[in-house]
């Protein structure tokens, strides 16, 4: 798997360059970051292909007895994404994308980084391509250009969510079950609107993830590993965000964000993290991000920080 990660990324990293090299001289168009937002649909011919990498990483969660919070060895999970989009529309209403996903995880209280080791050492890590989703963007109402609607169909890759773990004759854990990612379907719909104050320096972007997801009936073997099914079937999630962008420079931005995650159903988890990061436009193409966020609160959850970097590529 790691493999071909590496070969994903080589040829990501080589049509991203082919392009700014074509376009780097080019220093009079505008840029593209107070344009593009995720509200924004392509017109057609035009693509968007973004690689944006998430590590959290913990070493408390609100498992304890009673939901309290407990500190354990951190934890960390690593989750990268390669979104691609097209318009396929004349009147740019409509774009077509696939989005594919990749993790690596390590438990045990190795060090954060680990997750870029990719060893799969048993009992304390695991790592592979997760699930790919075909997905569409849209705009319901046509007088309302910034409000988009993008729905994507998640199909999961693994064989198990977790393994590895192993117990006693006593029913003691004598080593920790590697978690992966879910293994059932996510229906997911994801409603975009943003705003620019009249002065154009300052944007306002909020987002509604909403998601279900399903598929077989969770099983586990003696040792407590699922061996089929989802911790997450038969489950609802509501989540909002708003982001508060500032442009100093047609180029940058710097923003601030609050996300709140809401799990309904057979299983029930929340929490809310707080958030800052910035954008710069590298070239006419190419876009970097970067982003920090802070679990501040939750229940049935970890109290960790997510670290983020993600390039995004428009031509």
């Amino acid at each position: 798997m790691r493999h071909i990660l590496l070969k994903i990324v080589f040829a990501l990293t080589f049509i991203l360059s082919l392009q700014s090299y074509a376009q780097d001289d080019n220093d009079d168009n505008k840029s593209n970051i107070q344009t593009y937002t995720p509200s924004k649909l392509l017109d057609k011919g035009q693509w968007d292909i973004k690689f944006f990498n998430n590590l959290y990483t913990e070493t408390k969660d609100l498992f304890g007895p009673n939901g309290a919070k407990r500190t354990k060895p951190r934890e960390s999970f690593l989750t990268s994404t390669i979104d691609v989009f097209t318009g396929i529309s004349k009147n740019s209403s409509f774009n077509i994308g696939l989005l594919l996903e990749f993790r690596s995880n390590v438990i045990g209280g190795r060090n954060a980084l680990d997750v870029f080791s990719f060893d799969g050492e048993s009992g304390t890590a695991r790592s592979g391509i997760t699930s790919f989703a075909p997905a569409i963007k849209f705009n319901p109402i046509r007088n309302v250009g910034n409000f988009t609607i993008q729905s994507a169909f998640h199909i999961p890759l693994i064989d198990q969510e977790t393994e590895d773990g192993l117990k006693d004759a006593n029913g003691n854990i004598t080593r920790n079950a590697v978690f992966l990612d879910q293994k059932g379907y996510t229906f997911q719909n994801r409603f975009f609107y943003d705003y620019t104050l009249p002065s154009g320096d300052w944007q306002l972007f909020t987002e509604l993830n909403t998601e279900y997801h399903f598929g077989k009936k969770a099983v586990e073997d003696v040792n407590g590993n699922r061996i089929d099914g989802s911790f997450a079937n038969n489950t609802f999630v509501l989540a909002p965000g708003v982001f508060m962008s500032y442009f100093p420079s047609d180029k940058s931005t710097v923003l601030g964000f609050v996300q709140h995650f809401q799990r309904f159903g057979d299983f029930t988890q929340d929490f809310t993290s707080l958030g800052f990061g910035g954008k710069y436009q590298l070239t006419e193409v190419l876009n970097l991000e970067v982003l920090y966020s802070k679990f501040v609160r939750g229940t049935a959850t970890g109290l960790g920080q997510s670290f983020n970097i993600g390039l995004r590529a428009l031509f």
